[in-house]
């Protein structure tokens, strides 16, 4: 085969044997995420050799690689390798089992527009629950599993003799489903197939209530974003949470769908609407006050949570009873990019939030007990023009309760997309930042934070095409720090640059203005 390399071509020990094998087969399907996190993994540990079967994914940059590579030889690489690592398909996992692997598995992700089948989903899944596969959906994670093979690779073996025959039956198209997932039942396929919630509320209805862990709210205010919303309840069944969790559905200006409500099982859904001021703080507020448990948690209808978000942001609350509120990392998914925004940090003080915003604490992170805000600082505030900023505000009101605890993990995945409810409404933004710095006095004693503030209001005065009043707070902007970038990228837009333009390569890194 042939390798375009400019990594060692031997092992430390002398063996030309590679470290890693990454397997993405040879369809016409790309997988260039994969590609990605391996080069980055590459990137970190120059002494390790890593060989990747690429197909028709991106070539590898730093990796080893080879575009195709025949059955025999990928089998020989396998059993040669420290660990294994292979995208979702089935023939795939079948061949790094056979060749003695526990395979660390990466499926594609429909979200991020890569082609995958429902099938191969619930296949990964199935044999991901029978311990026959390591699955994991993000840089982090594969990275740390590549780590843990390579520290202690006994745990990533598994006897190629031994086979119970469902290798064997792994080959046989058109029964792959059947004879690995004896246990599958209609609704959960129903579930896979169609997209809904179904199967998995059918399987939530099964678990025995766990009285240990606490109930928790979870509040989910939606407009206009039925397909979503459905996927965004999926996720929240799908926590691995021993306790109940009941979603309270708040529509917002907007005919609810009774159909989405239910009472069956820990997993219930109830379906309202926004009785108080029209907008996500009102909507906010409608579900907090309707809550009846001890914690309460936001989601947004277009956000998902990861499945082990809740649990470890409970065991905080649990261990800290002085604790009110708990957040964590996220991916940021825009135009089929992911990026992770995590805050290297276990606790946020008032004095940090007014130094920066701290966008990994995103609201759809939200855990707070809910008498922090009822009988404490206050729910979700109304005041704030068009609802802009409401859970930057939150969070400053709550951090000078008591330092906001932190899981520096990703707990949810986030998507930014054009229809995104404050894309480019710049008046109201321009109104709710002002209101901010008002509201909050302490900004003029931080100058980075104010000016940070003060360069948002420029950008979206500058976006709103008012000229004079973007000059004048590009200029209280630089007096307060004269290296604020904000105050620069206003100025582009001032001179004529697509606020649009920028905005999207910002979004690209994961990043907003």
């Amino acid at each position: 085969m042939t390798e375009q390399t400019t990594r060692p071509t031997r092992r430390p020990d002398g063996s030309d044997h590679p470290d890693v094998v990454v397997s993405l087969g040879t369809d016409h399907h790309a997988f260039d995420r994969l590609v990605r996190w391996t080069d980055d993994y590459a990137r970190r540990h120059p002494d390790l050799r890593v060989l990747v079967q690429h197909g028709n994914s991106q070539a590898p940059a730093r990796a080893s690689g080879t575009p195709f590579l025949p059955g025999e030889e990928l089998s020989e690489a396998m059993r040669s390798a420290t660990v294994v690592v292979t995208h979702g398909g089935p023939g795939t996992i079948t061949q790094a089992r056979a060749a003695g692997h526990l395979p660390v598995v990466v499926a594609r992700d429909p979200e991020l527009g890569e082609h995958v089948d429902n099938h191969q989903l619930l296949f990964v899944k199935r044999v991901e629950e029978a311990g026959r596969v390591r699955a994991c959906t993000t840089a982090q994670q594969l990275h740390a599993f590549i780590d843990k093979a390579l520290a202690s690779p006994e745990d990533f073996r598994v006897d190629p003799g031994a086979d119970d025959g469902t290798e064997r039956a792994a080959l046989r198209a058109g029964e792959l489903i059947d004879l690995l997932t004896h246990e599958t039942d209609e609704a959960t396929v129903d579930s896979a197939r169609e997209g809904s919630a179904t199967g998995a509320e059918t399987a939530a209805a099964t678990r025995a209530p766990n009285d240990t862990w606490p109930a928790v709210t979870v509040v989910v205010p939606t407009r206009d974003r039925p397909e979503l919303l459905r996927r965004t309840l999926r996720a929240i069944v799908e926590q691995d949470y021993p306790g109940r969790i009941t979603t309270i559905v708040v529509y917002d200006n907007e005919q609810p769908d009774p159909s989405l409500a239910h009472t069956e099982g820990d997993r219930p859904v109830r379906v309202v609407t926004n009785t108080l001021t029209p907008g996500l703080a009102g909507a906010r507020n409608t579900g907090v006050l309707g809550a009846d448990t001890e914690l309460v948690a936001f989601c947004d209808d277009d956000d998902t949570w990861l499945p082990e978000k809740l649990r470890a942001q409970v065991e905080i609350m649990r261990a800290e009873p002085g604790t009110d509120m708990v957040c964590c990392g996220i991916q940021v998914v825009y135009d089929r990019v992911e990026s992770e925004r995590i805050l290297d940090r276990t606790s946020v003080t008032f004095a940090d939030l007014l130094k920066s915003r701290l966008t990994e604490l995103h609201p759809s992170t939200f855990l707070i007990r809910r008498s922090a805000m009822i009988d404490g600082c206050g729910t979700v505030s109304e005041e704030i023009p068009g609802s802009y900023a409401e859970d930057y505000e939150l969070l400053l009101r709550l951090a000078r309760r008591a330092p906001i605890r932190n899981v520096p993990e990703p707990g949810v995945r986030v998507l930014w997309h054009r229809k995104s409810f404050f894309s480019e409404r710049w008046h109201t933004i321009s109104t709710a930042l002002r209101w901010l710095l008002e509201r909050y006095p302490e900004f003029a004693l931080v100058p980075r934070g104010y000016a940070r503030i003060a360069g948002q209001i420029a950008f979206a005065e500058a976006a709103a095409k008012r000229r004079g009043q973007a000059l004048r707070w590009i200029g209280r902007t630089l007096r307060n720090r004269p290296l604020e970038g904000r105050a620069y990228l206003s100025a582009l837009v001032v001179c004529g640059v697509p606020a649009g333009w920028i905005l999207r390569l910002l979004h690209l890194r994961g990043k907003g203005v």
